[in-house]
């Protein structure tokens, strides 16, 4: 029986469009507005517990920037003088050597005209980085990432199946959060490769070809002992 290998299985490239706003439509419509040409505002900081989506937000930033002709670059590996977005993320990890080159940075970009949007695990003013670092962060927008309820998740797969023309039973969703990862991009790949596999085995999508899929095998069935009769 042919079984996909869960290694080949990639999500999606980030994008907003593939992004299930929840709670954070107000800040989509910041970013993109980040991300286009002419925005006065210099500085926006993200945060939010993991899994919440910061990175994904900040990977589509940096995609819908360079689809809108600008220079977008990622601090501390690759930067341009004249960047018009530059990204930081996990600001939280940025080492103390590294703090100096990040605040210069800030400087430089706003000077320039650009803009900077870093996201962390936790607000500006409980990180700890140095004082003017801190300051530069709290100067722009700040904007909690919420992540998406286990509610929203199921009704982004339903969305998602019905554009593919599937029928997506709400055992098959409900496993999925149970026993995937649980980020949205890899629940939507772990769809699109149910589909392609109901496709080539001709079977319903079920729990049990998820299994299948998934290569988990079902759990075995207790011996029974029959009781001696006299």
């Amino acid at each position: 029986m042919k079984q996909l290998a869960l290694g080949i299985i990639d999500p999606p490239a980030p994008t907003f469009d593939n992004f299930v706003a929840g709670r954070n439509a107000e800040l989509i419509t910041i970013l993109r507005d980040q991300c286009r040409p002419g925005t006065t505002e210099r500085m926006v900081y993200l945060w939010g517990d993991s899994g919440s989506g910061r990175t994904h937000l900040l990977a589509a930033a940096a995609r819908a920037a360079e689809e809108a002709g600008l220079r977008a670059a990622w601090f501390p590996d690759v930067i341009d003088p004249v960047s018009e977005l530059v990204l930081v993320d996990d600001v939280e990890r940025v080492d103390a050597a590294t703090q100096g080159g990040l605040f210069a940075c800030y400087n430089e970009v706003r000077e320039a005209g650009g803009r900077l949007l870093a996201a962390g695990n936790v607000p500006p003013a409980r990180l700890h980085l140095r004082p003017d670092l801190l300051t530069r962060l709290a100067w722009g927008l700040v904007y909690q990432v919420h992540a998406l309820t286990d509610e929203d998740k199921s009704v982004a797969l339903e969305q998602h199946a019905r554009a593919r023309g599937l029928r997506l039973p709400v055992e098959v969703s409900a496993y999925l959060l149970r026993h995937e990862r649980r980020d949205l991009p890899s629940l939507m790949a772990m769809l699109d490769a149910l589909d392609r596999y109901s496709l080539e085995t001709q079977r319903l999508i079920t729990v049990p070809l998820l299994r299948e899929l998934l290569q988990v095998p079902a759990a075995p069935i207790p011996d029974t002992i029959a009781e001696d009769t006299p």
